[in-house]
Parts: C-alpha cells; structure tokens; sequence
C-alpha cells in the first residue's frame, strides 16, 4: 500500500470535525513492548487472561500494522510511537549513528550538556536529538496542567515517547539496580524515586528462579548476592518487567496521574522482552513466557488504574517497536533461507576495493556494517569524486553473498530507489544530515551476530506488530486494514482535540471511533 502522505493533514482536519464531543479521558496509558512480533498476540492468545487478554476482547485490534521505515530498531520504533513522524523527519535514524562532527558514536539520545541523576550518574541523556514534537508535547502546549512521563528498562524508551517537554522521564540503571533520569528534567531525583530507589526493589529478586509456567523448567537462576553481575543480569529476565510495573504504579500515584484537569499521558515501555527474544529467538519457550508474564503485568496495571482513576477514564494504546528475525539455525532446518554472516565482511570487503581502487588509506570511518560511513576527507586529499567513490563502495558490497541491496547517500537523497515497499522504507529512514553514505540491506533471515538473533530489517517479521486501543470512545472490533504505528499520535490527538504533532506522516483512525 502506498500512502500518500501529502493529504494526511487535511483528513486530520476533516476527521478531527467529525468526531463526537464526549469527555476527554483523565489518562492515556500509551504502551510498547518491545520485539513484540505480531504474531505473538496469536500464538499465545489462549495463554493470555490478564491485561493482553483484555485489550483483545474489548479493544480496537489492528491486525496488519506494519512500521514503514528502515532500520526497526528501538529508538526509531518509541519515536515513531507518539510522534507519527518517520526518521526521515524526526532525526533519530537509528539506536546510534557515527557523528561525522565529533568523529563517535552517539545515541539517540545522548546529550553532553545534560546530567544524570541517580546511579553513577555517568553521561547524559535528553530528548534534544528528536527534532519533532510528541503528543505529549501538544498536551503539554494545549494545557500546562497536563502531567507527562515515560518509563522504560532503555533511556531511549524512556526519553523519546514522552517528548520535549515532559515531566520526568527514567529509566533502569543495570549497575546498581536502581531508576535514573536526567537533569534535562529537574535539578534532583524527585523524592518518591529515591524513596523507591532505597527499598532496593531489585534485591529480592536475589537468589531467584525463572521458572517455566508449569514449574518444571528452570530458565535462569539469579546469583545469590546484589552484586555488579547480578544488577547487569535482571533486563533478560521477567523481572525487569515486574519493576518497571512496580515503578509505574508508583509513578501513577506519586505524579497523581489521571487526577488533573487536563488528560495526562504515561508511557510505559517493557524492555525485557527484548533482551530474551535476542538471546533465545521467536520460537523459543523462554520468549513464550515472557509474553504471558506481560499479559499478567498489564492485568496487574489495569487493575491498580482501576482502583486509583478508573479504566472508564483511561486510553489505552498498545503497540510493539519492531518484530525480530528467527534464529537462522531454527530457519536452516525448517529448510527457509537464512544464516549468519561472517563477520567484519561488509567492511573489509569495501576496505579492500578501495584501496585496490584509490590507493590505501582508511575508508571507512564508522564501526557499523550496514550504515557505512566513509572518509571524506581522504577522499578531498585524493581530489577524489565522492559521488564515485561511494558507488564504487555499493558496488563492492553487492558482490558478498546473501547481500540484497546496498543504497548510496545519492540514491536516498534523490529517492532514487526500488518502488517497493522496502526502497520506501529505507528512504522513509533516512536523513541526511545524519545519515551514512551507504545502506547495506541484507537478503530475508540472514544476520550479522554469532548467536542469538536480532531485528532491524524491512521484512514482515521486523515490520509487522500489534497496535490496539482501549478505552472511552473506542469501540471493539478487529481491522484488517493495512495501517502504520505513526497512525497512532494522529489519531490520539483527535481523539483528545489537541494538535497533531508536528512532524506526523499518519493518518487519522476514523474507523475507531464511537459515534452517537
């Protein structure tokens, strides 16, 4: 499906004038899991009794949501979630990216001027990378009362779906069990997060057995003290998760969510379904597990928001950041196409070719294998064309097997690309001021990594994910329609009369909404 993003903002208008006045919920619970395929929802659903369970018999169920860019990873996947925005738009092009500027990596959201509080306090984080507002934004600007927060295991989880203008945001520090945020947000830890920080909730979890939902099978034993390892241990657990609905509740009461004048917006990220999926794969018991554990968690969530707001005045919005690949061994004897690549080849392969080509010299300046960033500066000493030297490099590329596409800055720039779903991709997740020279894609199932598996492609498996919504004004039902996750802010911030954010490519999901 192509989708024309040009008339998106007068639908938004049309529809926003459509929509039936009714009260406006006190609180938007606004959800990811992350590497939450789709699939997962159907697979598992007569496990499910808790709060997936409850989404899916009284929700709006999208079955064919897929993200529309490239890379699927973290960062792009919770900015697209409450912004609408491609990376294209917003700036976040990928979990990390090298600075042609300082000559490093950095991340999403790294920010030198900006504080840690709490844990060793080491780095800094800030939304300041986003280049786009949130819904939390437009709540913020259409009502200064509005309370806005995002808590995750991952900064990035944390900091991007809450926006510029949030009230706090934490996340997990794996080095000492503990919640963090920035000083982006305010001076010191707010006294509730210390408090809850000095009940060492992390600790009982000392000595614990993640056991099988039949008890017979033993998945991970923690280590007996509350050490370095034993913190660095928790996000690929179920546990992770239990503390990050710990902390939400506290944050509801402590932020007195859902009890202000204006409709509030926690988002709330639960990470630890990705550390797994990456260790065990999406056929995995282990990955299994981890969606039921979800399912009881979101149960417990509603239910505490039921006892403190009352679920008749909460939105609720589900979705997943990206899907995740198969284990190419778990491919290899189900006799599908996949495997593993030997690694380093991508870059010493075009290492290789141009040096043979323009001499030595180190042509490659950025540490990735399929954002390839190249040596201008060599290139202006050699009085080179870098227009040349950049497809001599694609070209290389394309020679190593099982590579399926290699695009240049050029191409993406010009959007001279495939008219395909995956050429569109790609350039939706490319900006250029960020951006490689180079974008390696490889053929379906095949990664770089030793074990495990990882997520990242445009293909169905790391495109596909649920989104629903739940609550006052949304009816119950299931849509086959092809939609997008940046369908989602649109479509909140109809719901809730306030601006669409304003980097938003998404339509607006009239087909949700009750009418009298």
């Amino acid at each position: 499906m192509t989708r024309n993003f040009f008339t998106v903002p007068l639908l938004a208008a049309a529809v926003a004038a459509s929509v039936p006045a009714a009260t406006k919920p006190k609180l938007v619970l606004a959800v990811v899991v992350d590497q939450f395929r789709y699939d997962y929802l159907t697979r598992f659903r007569s496990s499910y009794t808790g709060g997936l369970s409850k989404l899916l018999a009284n929700g709006s169920v999208f079955t064919n949501a897929h993200y529309d860019h490239f890379p699927t990873v973290t960062a792009i996947g919770h900015s697209t979630f409450m912004s609408g925005a491609t990376p294209a738009i917003s700036g976040i092009i990928a979990n990390d990216w090298f600075d042609r500027g300082s000559g490093k990596t950095v991340t999403s959201v790294t920010d030198k001027t900006a504080k840690i509080l709490g844990g060793k306090g080491e780095g800094g984080a800030s939304p300041r990378r986003l280049l786009v507002s949130t819904l939390g934004d437009e709540l913020k600007i259409a009502n200064g009362n509005t309370r806005v927060i995002g808590i995750s295991l991952k900064d990035r989880s944390a900091i991007l779906p809450a926006g510029h203008m949030a009230d706090g945001a934490y996340w997990f520090d794996a080095s000492d069990g503990t919640f963090v945020s920035s000083d982006y947000y305010f001076p010191d830890l707010p006294g509730w997060v210390r408090d809850f920080n000095a009940a060492r909730p992390a600790d009982k979890y000392v000595g614990a057995e993640w056991k099988s939902g039949d008890g017979k099978v033993v998945y991970k034993k923690m280590a007996p003290t509350a050490d370095a390892a034993f913190y660095k241990s928790i996000p690929a657990t179920p546990y992770s998760n239990e503390l990050i609905e710990a902390f939400s509740e506290r944050a509801i009461s402590a932020e007195q969510l859902g009890r202000h004048d204006s409709t509030d917006l926690l988002a709330v990220s639960f990470s630890g379904n990705d550390y797994v999926g990456h260790d065990f794969g999406p056929d995995s018991p282990q990955v299994r597990d981890m969606a039921i554990r979800v399912d009881h968690l979101l149960g417990k969530l509603f239910q505490y928001l039921d006892r403190e707001v009352g679920m008749a005045n909460v939105v609720v919005v589900l979705t997943a950041d990206h899907g995740v690949a198969p284990i190419p061994e778990v491919s290899t004897a189900r006799k599908m196409p996949g495997g593993r690549m030997t690694a380093g080849v991508i870059q010493s392969t075009v290492q290789a070719k141009l040096t043979e080509k323009y001499g030595e010299g180190k042509w490659v300046i950025s540490p990735s294998e399929h954002s390839l960033y190249l040596n201008l500066t060599l290139m202006a000493e050699k009085k080179l064309n870098q227009t040349e030297v950049i497809e001599s490099a694609a070209d290389a590329a394309l020679t190593i097997p099982h590579v399926f596409r290699a695009y240049t800055r050029d191409q993406l720039s010009r959007g001279g690309l495939a008219a395909d779903q995956i050429g569109r991709r790609v350039f939706n997740g490319f900006y250029g001021q960020r951006g490689p020279d180079i974008m390696v894609l490889l053929e379906p199932n095949w990664l770089f990594g030793a074990k495990g598996t990882t997520h990242g492609t445009g293909f169905g498996y790391d495109t596909h994910v649920p989104i629903i919504f739940m609550g006052p004004g949304i009816k119950a039902g299931t849509f086959h329609q092809r939609i997008a996750p940046n369908d989602v802010a649109p479509t909140l911030a109809t719901l809730l009369a306030v601006e669409t954010p304003n980097g938003s490519v998404g339509r607006v999901l009239d087909e949700i909404f009750l009418r009298d």
